[in-house]
């Protein structure tokens, strides 16, 4: 095949793999997408095989994460043209990962029964690190297309999203080798058979139990618009509806979103706070507090905060580059970009779940929920885990029902109801199975009531995190390259 066609081919399965996510969710695209590339990339050269995957990643990033577009024009103030090129420049990065591993699968040249693992193997390595470097972006990780309804989501609790994106990569490598006639069916379909078999034994076993009484849980989306939200002028707006949504969904537990109100929590009225206080057994809100880092210096954290609780807070551990704190070198992008309280202090990791309502809750806010090992520490002694967001950064976008379908697997992946406070969307209450149990409709003032019990217990996942998958991807890479050396001294080079 000539190259451009190549090209084409490449960028369009990888436009085609975001269908595989939310809010479309056919979990088998990513895995036929992926075959294509595989069998696109089969018998190139390093470079070519390098330049396939780096436009079949930029088909799947600029498609999948185009919102970040939205955040940094329309709301951050940056120049379109400068936004888009940042946007454009950002998503060549993020595929510089598949291509790096299509230069390696054929370096490698696997053969026989190594030729889907390793290329699993180094797929998956290259989105673990997606997700570890310069911070990590670990958005559209292939595993979260396989959240509940999928039929392999019963890997998740067991081998986390990087694992089931390993069982999904390998079935991709087993479907191009039946194209490229490198397996006969009587050996490829014994294998999806046990895949597809392991996947619904693990899906029936409960790696969790419901603990305690059931509670009601009142999840606020107060639907500010972005763009208004820092007026001064309309801070009554934003203290009212909150307070209204409030008293007319009492429940248990109300949780508020992030930074729900754009003042620091010592500048709100008591009188508000004390009047929202009383809408609840317990209230969680999403505000930026005051205190001091590791070194003592005062800083704003973004925090979630228990009213009446002087000590129930949770502040923020991973923050958003750019958005909440500026990396090193990158102070001149203060100019470009209106993002208010951008430069937040950074909490402590693990922090201790929230006693609340009965429950001990796990908060996590925004984006950390991308970040599924690093939740495990404060949700193994949790029995609840709470997500407070505001995606009105990223406007009436894919972002929204993206980060829905993370929640559903970080649900899955800890054994814990995920419970979903937005300013603008998606409110959700999340079942310990993944599965959603109600939720808001976006950009709607609305209140979210739902009855539920915490859960207890350890699932494989929290015991292990990624360990098992990052060793068995190594194994294998370390596999093939030991045979690729040895048929290199016997036979010489290939040609």
């Amino acid at each position: 095949m000539k190259l451009l066609p190549r090209l084409l081919l490449a960028a369009t399965a990888g436009a085609m793999a975001v269908a595989g996510f939310a809010p479309f969710a056919v979990f088998a695209l990513p895995m036929l997408s992926l075959a294509t590339l595989l069998w696109l990339v089969d018998r190139c050269d390093g470079r070519t095989a390098a330049l396939t995957g780096l436009v079949f990643g930029l088909g799947w990033f600029l498609t999948g994460v185009s919102w970040v577009h939205v955040s940094l024009h329309h709301f951050g103030g940056m120049p379109m043209l400068l936004s888009l090129l940042a946007t454009f420049l950002f998503c060549v990065y993020l595929s510089f990962f598949p291509a790096a591993a299509c230069a390696a699968f054929v370096a490698l040249r696997p053969r026989g029964w190594l030729f889907a693992p390793v290329f699993a193997s180094l797929w998956v390595l290259g989105e673990w690190l997606r997700g570890s470097l310069l911070t990590g972006f670990p958005w559209l990780a292939s595993g979260y297309a396989h959240a509940p309804p999928s039929p392999l989501a019963g890997y998740v609790p067991v081998l986390g999203v990087h694992g089931v994106a390993w069982i999904a990569a390998v079935i991709a490598g087993v479907l191009s080798a039946i194209v490229l006639r490198r397996v006969r069916l009587r050996v490829a379909v014994p294998v999806l058979a046990v895949l597809l078999a392991g996947a619904a034994l693990l899906g029936s076993v409960q790696w969790t139990e419901p603990v305690g009484r059931r509670l009601t849980v009142s999840l606020l989306q107060g639907n500010i618009e972005q763009s208004l939200k820092w007026v001064p002028e309309r801070l009554p707006d934003s203290m009212s509806t909150y307070l209204e949504l409030a008293r007319a969904w009492p429940a248990d537990l109300v949780v508020l979103p992030e930074t729900a109100i754009p003042l620091a929590y010592d500048e709100i009225d008591p009188a508000w706070l004390m009047a929202l206080r009383e809408t609840g057994r317990d209230v969680l809100m999403g505000a930026i507090t005051l205190g001091r880092n590791d070194a003592g210096e005062r800083r704003y954290f973004n925090s979630a905060v228990a009213l009446g609780h002087q000590d129930e807070r949770y502040s923020k551990s991973h923050l958003v580059p750019f958005g909440e704190f500026t990396p090193p070198l990158f102070a001149w992008t203060l100019s470009v970009l209106s993002i208010p309280m951008s430069d937040f202090g950074r909490g402590v990791r693990p922090q201790p779940p929230l006693a609340l309502s009965g429950e001990k809750v796990a908060v996590n806010i925004c984006y950390e929920d991308v970040f599924g090992e690093e939740l495990i520490g404060g949700a193994r002694d949790a029995t609840l885990l709470v997500n407070v967001s505001n995606t009105a950064w990223f406007g009436d976008s894919l972002a929204q029902p993206q980060h829905l379908q993370i929640a559903q697997v970080r649900a899955l992946e800890l054994g814990r109801p995920m419970l979903r406070a937005t300013n603008t969307g998606m409110t959700a209450a999340i079942g310990a199975d993944g599965r959603v149990i109600a939720a808001l409709p976006p950009f709607e003032r609305a209140a979210l009531r739902v009855e539920l019990s915490g859960s207890e217990g350890l699932t494989p996942y929290m015991r292990w995190g990624n360990v098992p998958v990052v060793l068995v991807a190594v194994l294998c890479i370390a596999v093939a390259m030991m045979r690729r050396t040895r048929i290199s001294t016997e036979y010489g080079p290939s040609r």
